[in-house]
């Protein structure tokens, strides 16, 4: 079983890192990566902060970028409080736990995804993971700390064991496509769009890219899936040329 990596984004305190790491440990997580931190890395106070944990902060990783961190993930959850102008799934931590715990039994490697502390993830972070996991806060008071986000999703992993619902487990047994692979073929279907003109007009065009971005990282396909859509790119491409010519 390969438990879940938890991704810490431009995280901004090293306090808040070390209590991550505290609350990673506390339910048998050690599976870390840090992207682009504020302070730098490794970072003095997230290790005074961690007091036990720093075994996780040792062997965390450290990533320019999301793309980076994410590329081997065949399965991203972001967690958020706000609402966003994004379609895509939301699902309690109980339920992306289930689901994760799943995929790991099956040998699948799943990313959560955590933001900044001051305005937490970005858009373009989100539009890059399969599902979004939301707590039933308080809507009136609804931002939580790093570690305290960290440590609910912790929970929920440990709480479930291997316990699994039925329907789930057959959705674990599908191979699904890489976020590396995933991107490659958005970058395919851009790169053919952009010859036939579809992004028009020019002022429209990034916002009309991030929507077909934000499709399909919230798809969930298999490799198979990925591979027949390179497929059908490529046969259109060579019709196109041939009756052209």
């Amino acid at each position: 079983m390969i438990p879940p990596v938890f991704i810490l984004v431009r995280p901004q305190m090293g306090e808040n890192i070390g209590a991550a790491a505290r609350a990673m440990l506390n339910f048998g997580l050690e599976r870390m990566r840090v992207v682009d931190p504020r302070d730098g890395w490794p970072n003095p106070r997230a290790v005074a902060m961690a007091s036990g944990a720093g075994r996780v902060l040792d062997q965390a990783g450290l990533f320019p970028d999301l793309p980076a961190a994410i590329a081997d993930c065949d399965y991203v959850f972001a967690t958020t409080a706000r609402g966003r102008e994004l379609v895509k799934e939301v699902v309690t931590p109980e339920h992306a736990m289930e689901f994760t715990r799943a995929m790991a039994a099956e040998g699948k490697r799943v990313g959560v995804l955590f933001g900044p502390e001051r305005a937490g993830l970005e858009n373009d972070d989100i539009i890059r993971a399969n599902a979004i996991v939301t707590v039933p806060v308080n809507p009136d008071f609804p931002s939580l700390n790093l570690a305290q986000c960290v440590l609910l999703l912790g929970y929920e992993w440990r709480r479930h064991g291997a316990t699994v619902a039925p329907s789930v487990m057959e959705l674990a047994r599908t191979d699904f496509a890489s976020r590396e692979e995933v991107n490659r073929l958005a970058d395919h279907f851009e790169e053919r769009l952009e010859t036939a003109g579809f992004f028009f007009p020019e002022t429209k065009a990034e916002g009309m890219k991030a929507n077909l971005r934000n499709m399909w990282g919230r798809l969930g396909l298999t490799r198979a899936e990925v591979q027949t859509f390179h497929g059908m790119l490529r046969q259109i491409a060579w019709k196109l040329k041939k009756q052209g010519d």
